[in-house]
């Protein structure tokens, strides 16, 4: 088997665990809130926001310091030290007693987490270019895949032992993630090559990839992706027990309602990228962002929890080849020996948009309804498409013509 494919398949395993950990909180957090003495609804609401967003915020500030010590020492190295920082933390979690404790909780994460983008760099620079399609979508179907069954385990889970233990299963799998990193993944990193590099600063290398006109609208198309996705998610639980009612399984019925959408994600993710090894990374981007727009507007109309099931079972087919196909594009577009800056930017943006999300979609959930914010993301998914359009794909086409 080629080395690349190799790295995939332990990587694939690793970005299955870590995301499976990380989201099984996902669909009992606001619940987990009401037991810890929280009752007002939104109160809820906009803590749940708030926490889940705190992640985000230290993130987006530094991911990109990460990135650029993974450039200069490899990208293994970065693997090892986020899943390891991540699974003390998670850990740490289990034993909070009030919204501020899991606030700054998640907030240290953020400030250690990376094992995402310092996977997609090591993959993006160890897969030959005409089977990055490929990688990136089958990378990205690993972490739905432990998306997809994370929020249904923690459903589950906190149906049958309580929702602290929660915390204490999720920082063992991280820390397997990075048991099987060490032992497994080999990276062609050339040490003495990246020395002789001239060191620079983040807002030097910043500047760099700037010139390079894709390189900023594909992080613009992040944040606008995440921000538009994440300001729903933290109030799905919400939801489904406004449809529910207080009955029995209602965990249950939440996280199989957030596990729903990763599993259309996960099978449509490796289609897609090879489809667009083919027609091109642009393209598809452009044809999912329309397609996200439109399947998102079905959940502003659900009646019960088995037709919110079905509607983001359909968005998730088109989320499949989001964030694929743009990690395939930063890789195409970006410098060599400065991959992991590029990621760790692209990282900061989805930081930013996972950040901003939440917090604005617990806001406006004390103004207007959820079912509002539904239509509010189809317009601004739209919107991505036509900038995507403007900036990507006129441009290829200038290019193929010139």
């Amino acid at each position: 088997m080629a080395h690349w494919k190799i790295n995939l398949a332990v990587l694939w395993v690793g970005l299955f665990f870590v995301m499976g950990g990380m989201t099984m909180i996902v669909p009992f957090l606001p619940l987990y809130l009401q037991e810890l003495g929280m009752h007002d609804t939104k109160e809820v609401a906009a803590w749940a926001g708030i926490i889940f967003a705190g992640n985000f915020v230290t993130s987006f500030i530094f991911q990109p310091i990460w990135g650029g010590i993974a450039d200069r020492y490899g990208r293994k190295m970065m693997l090892l030290r986020s899943g390891i920082g991540m699974a003390i933390v998670m850990i740490l979690m289990g034993f909070a007693t009030s919204a501020w404790q899991l606030l700054l909780l998640r907030m240290l994460n953020g400030t250690i987490s990376g094992f995402l983008p310092a996977a997609t760099a090591l993959q993006s620079t160890n897969t030959p270019k005409d089977r990055m399609g490929f990688a990136m979508g089958t990378l990205q179907s690993g972490a739905v895949a432990g998306t997809i069954l994370g929020p249904f385990l923690g459903g589950l889970l906190a149906e049958w032992i309580g929702f602290r233990y929660i915390f204490y299963i999720t920082g063992g799998l991280l820390l397997t993630a990075s048991i099987l990193a060490e032992l497994l993944v080999k990276e062609s990193f050339n040490a003495q090559e990246a020395a002789k590099r001239p060191n620079q600063t983040l807002r030097e290398s910043f500047a760099r990839l700037r010139q390079i006109p894709q390189l900023p609208a594909l992080y613009t198309v992040t944040f606008v992706i995440q921000f538009s996705l994440l300001s729903t998610m933290p109030l799905i639980p919400l939801f489904v027990q406004e449809l529910h009612g207080n009955g029995e399984m209602l965990a249950f019925y939440a996280g199989l309602v957030g596990s729903i959408t990763g599993f259309s994600n996960m099978l449509a993710s490796p289609i897609l990228g090879r489809i667009s090894d083919r027609i091109g990374a642009e393209k598809i981007l452009g044809i999912c962002l329309i397609g996200a727009a439109i399947a998102s507007v079905p959940q502003a109309f659900v009646q019960n929890v088995g037709q919110l099931f079905a509607a983001r079972f359909f968005l998730g087919m088109f989320i499949g080849g989001l964030l694929p196909t743009v990690n395939a594009l930063i890789r195409k577009y970006t410098p060599n020996g400065m991959e992991s800056r590029s990621y760790s930017f692209n990282s900061s943006s989805l930081s930013l948009g996972n950040m901003i999300g939440p917090i604005v979609g617990g806001a406006v959930y004390g103004i207007l309804s959820i079912q509002s914010l539904f239509l509010v993301a189809a317009v601004l998914l739209l919107v991505n498409a036509v900038w995507v359009y403007a900036k990507l794909l006129r441009t290829e086409a200038a290019l193929d013509n010139s």
